[in-house]
């Protein structure tokens, strides 16, 4: 406990739940985190689908990137309505839920769930590329590097929303403002003539020859990366002080402006200055030691962008919990994804999380063009839903200014859906097909967990008849291995339960047998031992072939099991010592009617 304390702090009382609510500067650091990172890859994503086909065709860098941030932008505006529709959160799901039906709402949920996890491993991938392309000698402990990251990014989320928000809000403003530098500086530079100009133009490919336009929504569909994380902070409304949706909305409006200025001004500046795609060298880190040369500045923007990259996550920290636990207190997800921690955060949605992503870097060695083709499927699928059941919702209504709301959600449904066809359609063989399919996957387990909690409420009602259905006869069980004190004081504690108490011995050994009768006849307290004889060597077959025969016996009886056990007086000291009690009580917990006990005898140091 003591570790646990140093590592994420003193618990926090419930009453205190407002107190840690963020404001909107700390708002902006933790839910925009991911999206502002975006401009740090996406618009690289859009030159390395464009080169494949020769830097001819790189002049439609800037197009391509145009229309993402006009998508930015209508997107934006759709989920500064649903902030104030919904303000008690849930995003996409719950709005998906609450006016298409509950199984859009859960694919809308299970989507952003895994894009949250992806949006962990490509920003940690992507910000530990910032520090290798600075550093090479780094590169070949990336994977390592990586999951240290992500670790520590844990811990700092587990010590609570506040305290993120304080460690995270200045790396990020360092991130915005050296960016617009380098934007700033870079545009000085190109309309003054200062410029290295555009890569020369090579010959073009027969792919381009024979599919221009495939090519181009390749470009499109790589640079929607930017699009990512914009939902989180219709998902945390209730994260915010209040007014809760005002201060929701006006955070998501800056968010949206900073986003949509940098990725067109990031883009115009790296084909201007021929920056290209690289294995070792990020496209930013390109541009920005042509503008500022090796020197301090080009340190901060690199170590700003490892910074931002890496603290993304911290979206998805926010945001995964948070919708892990409605979709749980709706009986989506298991019950203890609902429950706050220590402090006041969902401690178990963080440390899945977590777990996943860590997996998932491990798996991909740490290569962020590996896992950016599965990124994106999700999130487009939730904002398509989500800004459907919007229209939905507003031809219901039909409230004050419902026909202009309804415009502005249905030209987000729509142009989210195209995004989602062409990036589903031209991610699929690289790797979108695992989201694809994982996707449906969390779905119906969502449904059979749900199912399971229906059938465990409707069994759990009283019935009518429970009064007349009490136990006729009670048998208590002890399983001993041997005669100690544990034994002795499970065995006066079962006789003070019942009358019919038999201890149970498994023989393993014809000669510890012999000693084990005279040992019992000497202090076993009259309780008759049962031996049972077990040729293959196992514990548990045989005691529950004995508890069924006694189940047989007594059809209308409860049957208990003690289960005697030492506790050494230091945790380490378990791990010395055979867990068979454990192992028992795991197989017996399955029987009905069955009863498990732990009696514990507590040992001094």
């Amino acid at each position: 406990m003591s570790l646990k304390r140093f590592l994420i702090g003193e618990p926090l009382e419930t009453a205190r739940e407002k107190q840690e609510r963020l404001n909107k500067v700390m708002g902006l650091a933790v839910f925009s985190s991911d999206a502002l990172s975006s401009v740090a890859y996406g618009p690289e994503e859009i030159f390395f689908a464009l080169v494949l086909g020769g830097t001819a065709l790189l002049s439609y860098s800037i197009p391509v990137a145009i229309a993402i941030v006009v998508l930015v932008l209508i997107v934006a505006s759709s989920y500064y309505q649903t902030i104030h529709a919904y303000p008690s959160g849930g995003g996409a799901y719950v709005v998906a839920k609450d006016n298409l039906g509950t199984r859009p709402g859960v694919v809308a949920g299970a989507a952003l769930l895994i894009d949250y996890v992806l949006t962990v491993a490509v920003s940690i991938c992507s910000g530990i590329a910032a520090i290798t392309s600075a550093f090479p000698g780094l590169y070949r402990h990336r994977v390592l590097l990586c999951v240290i990251a992500i670790v520590l990014l844990t811990l700092v989320n587990l010590r609570g929303v506040r305290e993120s928000g304080k460690l995270f809000s200045i790396p990020v403003y360092i991130f915005i403002a050296s960016m617009f530098l380098l934007v700033g500086l870079g545009l000085v530079k190109i309309f003054s003539g200062q410029a290295p100009g555009p890569a020369a133009a090579a010959q073009q490919s027969s792919l381009v020859q024979i599919f221009p336009l495939f090519i181009l929504l390749r470009a499109f569909a790589s640079g929607c990366a930017t699009l990512t994380g914009i939902e989180a902070i219709s998902n945390g409304v209730t994260a915010f002080r209040p007014p809760e949706s005002r201060n929701a909305g006006i955070t998501l409006i800056y968010m949206a402006l900073i986003l949509a200025a940098l990725a067109l001004g990031i883009t115009f500046v790296s084909y201007h200055f021929g920056a290209l795609p690289a294995k070792n060298e990020t496209m930013l880190s390109q541009i920005a030691r042509m503008i500022f040369s090796v020197g301090p500045i080009y340190y901060v923007i690199q170590f700003s962008t490892a910074f931002i990259l890496i603290l993304a996550v911290n979206t998805s920290f926010a945001g995964f919990p948070r919708l892990s636990s409605i979709m749980a207190s709706d009986g989506f997800l298991p019950r203890q994804l609902a429950n706050l921690g220590d402090r006041l955060v969902f401690s178990n949605g963080i440390l899945i999380l977590g777990a996943i992503a860590s997996l998932l870097v491990i798996i991909f060695r740490g290569n962020t063009h590996a896992l950016i083709p599965l990124y994106a499927v999700g999130v487009f699928l939730g904002f398509t839903l989500s800004q459907a059941g919007m229209v939905r919702r507003w031809f219901s209504l039909k409230g004050a200014g419902w026909r202009r709301n309804a415009l502005i959600n249905g030209i987000g449904a729509c142009s989210t859906l195209v995004v989602l066809i062409v990036i589903t359609f031209e991610k699929f063989t690289r790797g979108a097909w695992m989201v694809v399919f994982a996707i449906p996957v969390l779905v119906w387990m969502s449904l059979r967990v749900k199912r399971h909690y229906l059938s465990v409420s409707r069994q759990l009602v009283i019935q009518p008849d429970y009064h007349e259905t009490e136990f006729k006869h009670h048998s208590v069980i002890v399983p001993v291995s041997g005669v100690q004190m544990a034994v002795i004081n499970a065995i006066k504690y079962a006789k003070a339960l019942s009358n019919d108490v038999a201890a149970v011995y498994i023989s393993l050994n014809p000669a510890e047998e012999a000693q084990m009768r005279a040992d019992w006849e000497k202090y076993g307290m009259g309780v008759p031992l049962k031996i049972l004889e077990s040729p293959y060597r196992s514990i548990t077959r045989p005691l529950l072939d004995y508890v069924d025969q006694v189940r047989e016996k007594y059809p209308d009886g409860i049957i208990t099991v003690l289960l005697p056990e030492f506790v050494p007086s230091k945790w380490w000291q378990h791990l010395l010592h055979n867990q068979t009690a454990f192992i028992i009580r795991g197989f017996l917990h399955f029987k009905p009617g069955v009863v498990i006990i732990s009696v514990p005898l507590h040992l001094q140091k």
